[in-house]
């Protein structure tokens, strides 16, 4: 048979899995089936191995005898067109061969996408691949992959079977090595090496990166997780690290591909550490992901980004399970809630996953060219009187929403908040005519000088939200312009102490500005509407078609907000 990856419309891909099984839920077959359905594919299985496992450990292994072994693939292969097949747990040589022969002979030309497990050791320390199978595993199984995803001890222990001497692996320099010989020495065209025995930072990563290679950042972590969130998660943190400083611990899976359009390459994937004991069946969960958006007809490249996202994400959102180390929780994705709830690795999951939704858009407004002239004070002085002036106006309209708020709002303590917002809105009037006077502006200009079509747009936008959606849309809507400013100041300010940077604040004519919304006054601002708005989410589980509209709300006010950068620059 040959594969021709085509499958009927409207119908899911049908994902195989070969491997182990695991009692108690957690890893083997079992996990490959709960994510196979959470990631919307059809799985099915051939059992490798009868396995006495829970999450204290591995008690026992009876492995399947390779006729029957044969006999349950041929089943699956001859009745069901499988998209795309996984390897697991295959114990010993007889298994290998059994599984090699098959596939070969039944997929005489066209062999579907192949992620190989290379499971050698449990978390407990038991030994799952006898030492006679790893000469066939590299031999026979190896080379027929797509991908193979082996973690530190594995690498290493196929990098050095064989060999003269032993590898060990200790940088994130090791694991691009590690990838690349293991793709070059077995014909393979990508290798995943998984970091999780290695201790790394964030300013490991950045080092790489600044040698030029590519790094994919999970939400809540990197350089670019927004200052407002970091700051507030360093506010609200007993620990003494934050998430998101330089040295934070980080897990780091290392991509490389051979042989694609633009050559080799390495790829990072970089999750925050989590502390947590909720690691079993992480190898068989994170091969099964794989497979299924492979099946789904994804990229090498975009189905490692998805498949260390949605392992991460199952990490993050477990629950506690048996005496040992636990399982994930493999069906984060098709629980009625599209927001997760907070985690340490995540505490303002509905914010990140605003921004996330909108990225682009998020980082031209926040790094806008304003807001840089701003920094290095080359923004010429008529082009900010134009925008105080035009602010003032956007300052009455921002005032008339949280009015809106209030009304919406179905609670005597909402309503408190909102008319309290409204009112501390209004009374900057005073604040913000003392400030524009500082720049010649007298209160008649102000009041005088025309709305400009920005101003305009922003404030009808908003304002008819507040007539035509509910209490959490006008929320979204706000919190734009909240934490787009909390920000920008808070950027600012860290470019400021950065070596080698232009941003300046000694000396700078905009410092009063900068440090308005650097400081702590409108920062206690942002960390409330934060809260405010990570608890409604929490209490009250977002469906998917909600997240959309409010991410909608989300993009559009970002997108006004660079529309009000761009008529600073321009005068208009």
């Amino acid at each position: 048979m040959e594969f021709t990856g085509v499958r009927p419309k409207g119908v899911p891909p049908a994902i195989l899995t070969i491997a182990g099984t695991d009692p108690s839920g957690g890893a083997g077959i079992q996990a490959d089936l709960k994510t196979f359905t959470a990631l919307e594919c059809y799985g099915t299985s051939v059992v490798t191995a009868l396995v006495a496992q829970n999450t204290l450990g591995v008690q026992d292994i009876f492995p399947c005898p390779p006729e029957f072994m044969k006999r349950q693939l041929l089943s699956v292969l001859e009745d069901i067109p499988v998209q795309a097949i996984k390897t697991g747990m295959m114990f010993d040589s007889h298994t290998i061969r059994a599984v090699v022969d098959t596939l070969r002979s039944f997929y005489t030309s066209g062999l579907p996408p192949l992620v190989v497990d290379p499971v050698a050791m449990s978390t407990s320390g038991h030994t799952l691949l006898e030492a006679d199978a790893i000469s066939h595993l590299k031999s026979d199984l190896l080379p027929m992959a797509t991908l193979i995803t082996p973690n530190i001890p594995e690498a290493e222990l196929l990098l050095s079977h064989d060999a003269a001497e032993s590898t060990k692996i200790a940088s994130i320099q090791d694991m691009k090595s590690a990838a690349e010989r293991l793709s070059s020495g077995y014909k393979i065209p990508a290798v995943l090496v998984k970091g999780g025995h290695l201790s790394l930072t964030v300013s490991d990563v950045c080092r790489e990166a600044e040698n030029g290679t590519r790094v994919e950042w999970a939400y809540g972590c990197g350089p670019d997780y927004p200052e407002v969130l970091r700051a507030t998660s360093e506010y609200n943190s007993s620990s003494e690290q934050p998430p998101i400083r330089g040295d934070a611990v980080v897990v780091v899976d290392v991509l490389h591909q051979d042989g694609n359009e633009s050559g080799s390459q390495s790829t990072l994937f970089v999750s925050p550490r989590i502390d947590t004991t909720s690691t079993h069946g992480t190898g068989c969960t994170l091969s099964a992901a794989l497979a299924s958006y492979l099946g789904a007809g994804l990229s090498v490249l975009e189905a490692t980004r998805l498949a260390t996202i949605y392992t991460h994400a199952g990490i993050s959102a477990a629950f506690p399970i048996g005496q040992g180390h636990g399982p994930l929780n493999h069906l984060h994705t098709i629980l009625p809630r599209a927001v997760p709830r907070p985690t340490p690795s995540l505490p303002f999951p509905f914010i990140t996953a605003l921004i996330e939704s909108s990225r682009a858009t998020w980082t031209s407004y926040v790094r806008h060219e304003f807001v840089r002239k701003l920094g290095n004070a080359t923004l010429p002085r008529d082009n900010f009187v134009h925008f105080i002036k035009q602010d003032y106006h956007y300052l009455k309209h921002y005032a008339r929403a949280h009015g809106q708020l209030a009304l919406k709002s179905s609670d005597f303590e909402s309503i408190s908040a909102a008319a309290t917002i409204a009112l501390s809105i209004a009374g900057e009037k005073s604040i913000h005519e003392s400030f524009c006077a500082e720049w010649s502006i007298s209160a008649a200009e102000l009041q005088s000088t025309p709305e400009s079509p920005a101003a305009t747009a922003y404030a009808l936008y908003i304002l008819d939200e507040g007539v035509r959606g509910d209490e959490l849309s006008l929320l979204v809507a706000l919190a734009a312009c909240l934490l787009g400013y909390g920000e920008v100041g808070l950027w600012l300010k860290t470019e400021a102490a950065r070596e080698g940077s232009d941003v300046f604040l000694e000396g700078n004519p905009y410092i009063k500005w900068i440090e308005t919304y650097g400081g702590e006054r409108y920062q206690r601002a942002c960390r409330e509407g934060i809260a405010a708005l990570e608890k409604r989410v929490e209490a009250t589980p977002l469906t998917v078609p909600r997240f959309r509209e409010l991410a909608k709300i989300w993009e559009r006010c970002t997108k006004l907000e660079t529309g009000f950068w761009d008529m600073a620059m321009t005068l208009s």
